[in-house]
């Protein structure tokens, strides 16, 4: 086996590996991969055969099997990244209805005391 369907085989482990994480949804394991994914697509590009090089079938169908990949990958990253933004973005919103109230300031620039306007009650006699 050539250098490069090897390098080939390699990436092609890697992405198959995260995206099982990814659709798990499960983001840590995925993230633990960033550095084997790195190795792999530098060796990759080391491995790359020369240009004019003979072409060789299993190289080509194993290329087509990292395009599958990689297209899988790009889709499931997509959807990790909505989720995350939703998670973050209910985190957000729940932060901010148990936060106090941001400071006022007065007519002259400074801030104002945290005065809540007196209780008023009306009596009508007729």
């Amino acid at each position: 086996m050539t250098a490069a369907r090897l390098a080939c085989a390699r990436l092609c482990s890697v992405l198959a590996a995260e995206n099982a994480a990814l659709e798990a949804l499960d983001l840590r394991a995925a993230a633990g991969l960033v550095g084997d994914k790195a190795a792999a697509l530098a060796a990759l590009e080391a491995a790359r055969p020369a240009p004019g090089a003979a072409a060789d079938p299993d190289l080509a169908a194993a290329a087509g099997r990292l395009c599958a990949l990689a297209e899988d990958n790009r889709r499931l990253l997509a959807r990790a990244i909505l989720v995350q933004g939703r998670v973050l973005a209910t985190i957000a919103r729940a932060c901010r209805a148990n936060a106090p109230p941001p400071p006022r300031y007065g007519a002259r620039g400074a801030l104002a005391a945290d005065r809540r306007p007196a209780a008023a009650a009306l009596s009508a006699r007729a």
